[in-house]
């Protein structure tokens, strides 16, 4: 049988199978080709993720919007043998929820591996193997981050959940700038690994009251409000640290200054995004009660986060670090839409999540571009890009513009709409603190893009300047132009999740 056939044969869920085997074939051939093969081991890479990203493509355009229902759904089965302690039936599907985020995932696999495709000077006097290593970090990756979202049983969202942590801490460790890469992947790790050990505690609790890890049971299972408040605590620290939210977020801005460009991008767009996650797919769902409870307390961390981390953007002199903090600025903003409990500020934080997506890694891409050119990401050393880097500034400025969420530019301008028309509902005076970070966001964009792009060239500092090539170009402007979409027709993303959406909230209600 052929892949085609395979794909089309006995309804859609070969479809969903075949977004993950694909990415692991082209792995495994990987592995057995010898390091040398340089040319081959892109070429297979790109095919692989290239195929990937249009079959996420025919799962978005086969999905039928107007059910709530889980599609492209298949199970898999395990049997030990040893009593039904060690008997599972893991299920996988897609819904409005994470249809997008799979689509992300496969666009942004995609956009590293173009952007690998010639690995740094300063790494390739450590042979080719580098590349090789690059290419199968990011499929590894895919299927990891695939698996996560299509997971319809909580043991294997958390198994992982934590997985993805290993092509993570090996991506910053090998290719991150040096010297602090090794202390920048290990501060990764063991924060998000310690993070996340409430949940495994919270999902033995939920495992041994329930019987089961599989979604559809714990939807309809009875947790009492003692329980809840103790889960949700344990999954609040494991979600937080992985979003990141106000205090947990300190392992973010040094890992996103020292990763290389395709890891900035990866966990920018991707990885921040199981946070957040969770917290729609599992916690909101399963713990309504608890949510209640807490939301004065979710309200007044994500203040800080949006008003405080904007504050400390001000004052950052390293490029990566300003956007990294306003991810966490994003992301709070994102979670205090999902704890207005009402749909349109859940629809406002699933388009936060996918805007948020598309216009941080074009940044990351931008900086990281420079970086590879000058060796530098102090701000102080760059001044009148417009005029070296033409063709870079006027894209920077696009992504700066929508980082801003400057209507049309920006998919997050909708986001925002939503999620503070949805708190002002709830909490009047809420909704008015977290619109002010909206000037905030404004000012330190616009000052990062002046400060770069707008005067005289600094010479003195660097002598020779280049404009994008065209594989960058290629490799950016699929940003810009996905950036202005959503923001012009944000229902793109909305017309596909209303369904889902209000089933969450149905669910939630329940």
């Amino acid at each position: 049988m052929s892949l085609t056939q395979f794909i089309f044969s006995n309804g859609t869920s070969n479809i969903l199978v075949s977004l993950k085997l694909v990415p692991i074939i082209a792995a495994l051939a990987i592995i057995f080709l010898p390091a040398w093969r340089v040319n081959t081991i892109r070429s297979i890479s790109l095919i692989a993720s290239l195929i990937t990203f249009l079959l996420s493509l025919i799962i978005w355009i086969l999905f039928d919007p107007t059910t709530a229902d889980f599609q492209f759904r298949y199970h898999v089965e395990t049997y030990s043998g040893i009593g039904n302690l060690f008997n599972f039936s893991f299920g996988f599907g897609i819904d409005g929820i994470n249809l997008w985020l799979i689509l992300l995932t496969t666009f942004l696999t995609l956009i590293c591996i173009l952007i690998g495709w010639q690995i740094p000077a300063s790494l390739e006097i450590k042979g080719p193997e580098y590349l090789k290593t690059y290419c199968l970090i990011f499929l590894i990756m895919e299927v990891i981050l695939i698996v996560a979202f299509s997971a319809q049983d909580l043991l294997v969202f958390y198994l992982f959940f934590e997985a993805v942590l290993i092509p993570m801490f090996l991506l910053v460790g090998i290719y991150g700038s040096k010297p602090r890469n090794i202390r920048a992947a290990y501060k990764m790790f063991i924060y998000t690994l310690i993070g996340s050990l409430p949940m495994l505690v919270g999902v033995l609790i939920v495992y041994f009251q329930c019987g089961s890890t599989d979604w559809h049971i714990l939807n309809t299972s009875y947790f009492s409000p003692s329980r809840q408040i103790i889960l949700f605590v344990l999954w609040f620290v494991s979600f937080g640290v992985k979003t990141p939210i106000i205090p947990l977020h300190g392992w973010l801005p040094e890992t996103h200054s020292n990763a290389p460009t395709g890891g900035s991008i990866i966990l920018a767009g991707i990885l921040l995004k199981l946070g957040t996650y969770g917290f729609f797919r599992w916690s909101i769902s399963l713990f309504p009660l608890a949510c209640i409870y807490f939301s004065p307390l979710v309200y007044v961390i994500c203040l800080i986060g949006i008003i405080y981390v904007s504050l400390i953007t001000l004052r950052q002199i390293d490029v990566k670090k300003i956007i990294a903090y306003s991810s966490v600025a994003h992301m709070g903003c994102c979670l205090l839409g999902m704890f207005a409990f009402n749909i349109v500020g859940l629809e406002g934080s699933l388009l936060m999540m996918i805007g948020h997506g598309v216009v941080s890694p074009g940044l990351f891409l931008c900086i990281g571009i420079l970086y590879d050119r000058y060796k530098t990401r102090v701000v102080y050393y760059f001044s009148g890009l417009a005029q070296a880097m033409p063709l870079l500034s006027t894209l920077l400025l696009v992504l700066t513009m929508a980082n801003i969420s400057l209507p049309v530019l920006s998919p997050t301008f909708a986001a925002e709409m939503l999620i503070f028309t949805s708190v002002f509902f709830v909490n009047k005076l809420v909704a008015i603190l977290a619109a002010s970070s909206m000037v905030l966001t404004g000012a330190y964009a616009l000052l990062l893009y002046c400060r770069i792009c707008f005067g005289n060239t600094k010479l003195v500092y660097i002598q020779k300047y280049s404009d994008l090539n065209r594989r960058e170009f290629a490799a950016l402007i699929p940003f810009c132009i996905l950036s202005i979409l959503i923001g012009v027709y944000p229902s793109l993303i909305l017309d596909t999740s209303h369904t889902s959406v209000a089933y969450a909230l149905m669910c939630y209600n329940m």
